[in-house]
């Protein structure tokens, strides 16, 4: 029979497992402690116990008799049953409150490095106060940008826009072909596929042909990357190197990324925009799996400024500090592109940004607030990952409320990054109520990074609008004043538009009590987006 006492009646109940039972006057546990067989408690003795400390019940003494009628008491065959159990029972108490008071300590513990690492908690960038801003046509806007960039302010040279991987990968393999001297490729995203084997015989073919070749990979980005092509590249010649392969001892660097796109052939032909070497930019964005991105060639002056992005990360790698001739030609200033593309657009004025952000110097977050705050008419934003700082959201509604067409374009749930996009959902009621349009592009994965204000300064290249880009992974952008391609750029915006959902306020006001707990929830890591 199970013991009263065991469901909390004294002191013994509070101490002993529920499943003692009674063999007439003892206490029965049914287990076998050690090799012994089952120990017997006497309640008399278990009685003494003192309930605030551990308690060590011991069996009586070898050769004790009972009285009689009490069962267990022929010839003392009891007495030697619990004599040959040798273990002592340890029944904890104040030990139990000493683990619960490690557990919590350990839990708490656990839950201030979460939120010190990955909520951002004593790390928000200092507000900004922006004073009177200048347009973007003028002198003042180029030198504020150019000095919040650290690059100079440059003239010349062509910009061609390309539209999705059909329009990127013929082009991008035909000047890797026509390379004579130097090749340097630096993407985020390498993985196996139809897209990989084109561009790796391209580079094999060309170092095999004395071409030097120099591709980084990175350490999280470029894990995929084929083996035996990184091996037949370096057979032939080439050298791969791996931007912060993870290491014991190094995950705060690992956790930084470089997420560049810096593809340059001869120092006067490059690539920099949102693509990588992956089958998901094969195609026209005409099915789920291709996406749809935007990647821009620039030649002349625009294929340096790309060419210096590729430069530090490579020497910090590689220990190869590239110069001279064939990494810069003296005469890129004024060159022209041997073989003009028809599409390709002389370009006015552009600077450039190769951002390596530091625990306190976030230039990519000044220069998309110096672009976002001199627009006067038009800011159209196009971002697969959205999750501004409030600085940020304050000038992009400021603007709005000032009279700008202000419109952002954003995947909707195609997206390959869903908790990003909840977290971006979280700021939609602020910026609508501003007068900002909010668009989801539908027919796939939206993963075109661009800006265009005032139809005449774009931003283009590998940032996205997250504290990611701005405060954590290397970026590169381009910042092109010029008419024409501020067109171009418009109209491929629109076109865009045409297959994405505005969010209206008031639809989205009536959103479910579950998204907006998932938003909720989502934005508490923004800092990690």
């Amino acid at each position: 029979m199970v013991v009263p006492g065991l469901a909390g009646e004294g002191p013994l109940g509070a101490l002993l497992p529920k499943h003692l039972v009674l063999h007439g006057s003892q206490y029965l546990l049914p287990f076998g402690i050690g090799n012994g067989p089952p120990l017997r408690i006497r309640p008399d003795r278990a009685a003494h116990v003192p309930f605030h400390s551990p308690a060590i019940l011991r069996p009586p003494a070898l050769g004790r008799g009972h009285s009689a009628g009490q069962p267990g008491a022929q010839g003392g065959e009891a007495d030697e049953d619990v004599a040959t159990c040798l273990h002592p029972v340890i029944l904890p108490c104040r030990r139990f409150h000493w683990v619960v008071t490690f557990a919590t300590l350990g839990f708490l513990s656990v839950c201030t490095i979460l939120i010190t690492l990955f909520s951002g908690v004593g790390r928000r960038p200092p507000a900004i106060r922006i004073g009177a801003a200048p347009p973007v046509r003028s002198p003042e806007f180029l030198a504020a940008v150019a000095g919040t960039a650290g690059s100079p302010v440059r003239a010349g040279g062509t910009v061609e826009l390309l539209n999705n991987g059909a329009a990127f990968f013929p082009a991008l393999v035909k000047d890797l072909r026509a390379a004579q001297h130097t090749i340097h490729f630096s993407v985020y995203i390498w993985e196996p596929g139809e897209a990989s084997d084109q561009v790796f015989a391209a580079l094999i073919e060309r170092a095999r042909a004395g071409v030097r070749v120099r591709v980084l990979l990175d350490g999280l980005g470029g894990i995929k990357a084929p083996h035996k092509d990184v091996a037949a590249l370096k057979a032939a010649g080439g050298k791969v190197e791996t931007f912060r392969a993870p290491r014991f001892g190094k995950l705060t660097r690992f956790y930084k990324r470089d997420h560049r796109r810096s593809i340059v052939m001869d120092g006067r032909v490059a690539y920099t925009g949102g693509m990588a070497v992956s089958d998901k930019w094969a195609g026209n964005a005409d099915t789920e799996a291709h996406w749809r991105d935007t990647m821009v060639r620039v030649t002349g002056p625009l294929a340096a400024t790309v060419q210096s992005a590729f430069v530090a990360p490579w020497a910090q790698t590689s220990g190869e500090l590239l110069s001279g001739p064939e990494i810069f030609p003296p005469d890129v200033a004024g060159a022209v592109d041997a073989a003009p593309q028809p599409r390709a657009e002389p370009v006015t004025l552009h600077t450039g940004l190769a951002s390596a952000p530091s625990s306190e110097d976030h230039p990519l977050r000044l220069f998309f607030i110096q672009s976002f705050v001199s627009a006067q008419r038009k800011l159209y934003i196009t971002t697969p990952y959205f999750v501004p700082d409030a600085a940020t959201r304050k000038v992009v509604a400021d603007r709005a409320r000032a009279g700008a067409d202000v419109r952002i374009l954003l995947p909707d749930e195609h997206t390959d990054a869903m908790p990003i996009r909840l977290a971006s959902h979280a700021y939609f009621e602020e910026l609508l109520a501003a007068g900002v349009k909010v668009y989801e592009y539908q027919p796939t994965m939206m993963h075109t990074k661009g800006v265009v204000v005032d139809g005449a300064w774009s931003v283009v290249g590998s940032a996205n609008m997250d504290i990611r880009s701005k405060e954590l992974n290397n970026e590169n952008v381009l910042g092109i004043l010029d008419e024409g391609f501020a067109r171009e750029m418009e109209a491929t915006f629109f076109e865009d538009l045409k297959k994405s959902q505005e969010i209206r306020l008031e639809e989205w006001r009536r959103r479910g009590w579950w998204e907006k707990a998932k938003e909720r929830v989502a934005v508490l890591f923004a800092e990690q987006y």
